[in-house]
C-alpha cells in the first residue's frame, strides 16, 4: 500500500526491528537469570505504561523489549558448578597476567550478564574461548599477545555467597 493513503494518525507507529537473540545457547550463572527475570518484569511493565498511555512509540518499544527478554527466559539454562574446578569453565573467575605484566580477572557468564567494564565476560567472548578447559599456568591468547592463567575460582551458588575453591597453582606443573 502506498505511504499516500496510509492515515495520518497510522504515521507515527513504530515497526522497531527485533533485537538480535544469539545463536549460542543461553547458558546463565544464577545471577544472570535473577537479571533476566528482572528485565522481564521490567518490560512488562514498560508495556502496560504504555498500553495505558496509548504511546505507540512506547508501545513498539516495550513488545520488542517484552519479546526479547521472554525468549531470553524461556531458553536461560542455569549451569552448575563443575565438578573439577581446577579447569576454566562456564563461572569461572580467572585472573590472568597479560605480557605487559597486566594482572586482570574476568568471570566468565552468559551474553546477557556479561559487562567487560565490570569484569565479567561472555561465554563466546574470544577470552573465554580460549581459556576454556586450561589449568593455572597455561598460557591463553588474550587479545593480540599471550597471558598466563595465575588463579581459577568459582563462587558456589548465590544463596551462599562464597568461593567454593580457589586454585593458586600450587601443585601444578606450569
Amino acid at each position: 500500500m502506498s505511504r499516500a493513503f496510509v492515515k495520518e494518525q497510522d504515521v507515527d507507529y513504530l515497526e522497531l526491528p527485533e533485537r538480535p537473540v544469539s545463536e549460542h545457547p543461553n547458558d546463565v550463572t544464577e545471577a544472570g537469570l535473577a537479571q533476566i527475570e528482572n528485565a522481564l518484569a521490567a518490560a512488562k511493565d514498560a508495556y502496560a505504561i504504555a498500553q495505558a498511555s496509548a504511546d505507540r512509540a512506547a508501545l513498539a518499544a516495550a513488545r520488542r523489549e517484552l519479546r526479547y527478554w521472554t525468549a531470553r527466559r524461556a531458553t536461560a539454562r542455569i549451569v552448575p558448578t563443575p565438578a573439577d574446578t581446577s579447569e576454566v569453565r562456564f563461572g569461572a573467575s580467572v585472573t590472568i597476567r597479560r605480557d605487559d605484566g597486566r594482572e586482570q580477572t574476568f568471570r566468565i557468564v552468559g551474553e546477557d550478564e556479561a559487562d567487560p567494564a565490570k569484569g565479567s565476560i561472555s561465554h563466546v567472548s574470544p577470552l573465554a574461548k580460549s581459556m576454556f578447559g586450561k589449568r593455572v599456568g597455561d598460557m591463553v591468547r588474550a587479545g593480540s599477545g599471550e597471558a598466563e592463567i595465575k588463579a581459577i575460582g568459582y563462587r558456589a551458588n548465590a544463596s551462599e555467597g562464597q568461593t567454593t575453591q580457589q586454585s593458586d597453582g600450587e601443585g601444578h606443573d606450569a
